[in-house]
């Protein structure tokens, strides 16, 4: 769901958000326009409404954890998990975690992938959400929702800066409800 379809349609927060993130073409290969989400992190006021929209949106549904997706779901999710009263639980890239791990692999377009997360962090009961920058194929938040589960943990919902616009048919990810702030912008003269 597209946060301009639940109540914030014609939100000037949205449109701010949207302008304050750069597009780069062909990054990192050819064909690929890259949602560049650290000059975002430049405008705090843009940045700012980023997470209270978040914040709004979670605070009274009883979150434990806000799980962020690393590297770019650090950037929102402990200030999220602050805010609401919850704790922060990065799910890593393998081997960046110390301790005691568990692991889910998951499937990209060339190979796969793996996130970890700390034995313990998430308790059986935990209502969670997952956040990360952006939503591409879902293959990322799909795994992080099989971590998240595993010791028992209740995903209530993923949420991500930006989404492709496929997701406004689909706006589900393994069943569970997926909120996104913004359309990736597009560079007209594109080819």
């Amino acid at each position: 769901m597209f946060a301009s379809d639940n109540g914030l349609k014609g939100d000037p927060r949205l449109d701010a958000i949207s302008r304050a993130i750069r597009v780069i073409p062909h990054f990192p290969k050819p064909g690929i326009m890259f949602q560049d989400i650290t000059t975002l992190l430049l405008d705090p006021k843009a940045f700012k409404d980023t997470v209270d929209i978040f914040v709004d949106r979670y605070r009274h549904m009883g979150i434990d954890v806000v799980a962020g997706i690393e590297a770019r779901g650090f950037m929102f999710g402990p200030a999220i998990a602050l805010a609401i009263g919850a704790k922060f639980v990065p799910l890593r890239k393998p081997r960046k975690l110390p301790g005691e791990v568990i692991s889910e692999s998951y499937v990209l377009e060339y190979g796969t992938d793996c996130l970890e997360m700390h034995v313990g962090a998430v308790n059986p009961g935990d209502k969670a959400i997952v956040i990360d920058d952006l939503v591409a194929t879902g293959g990322t938040l799909s795994a992080a929702i099989k971590l998240l589960e595993r010791p028992g943990g209740e995903v209530v919902e993923c949420a991500c800066v930006i989404g492709l616009p496929k997701f406004k048919v689909n706006s589900k990810i393994k069943g569970k409800p997926l909120y996104i702030l913004v359309e990736p912008t597009e560079i007209d003269d594109f080819c």
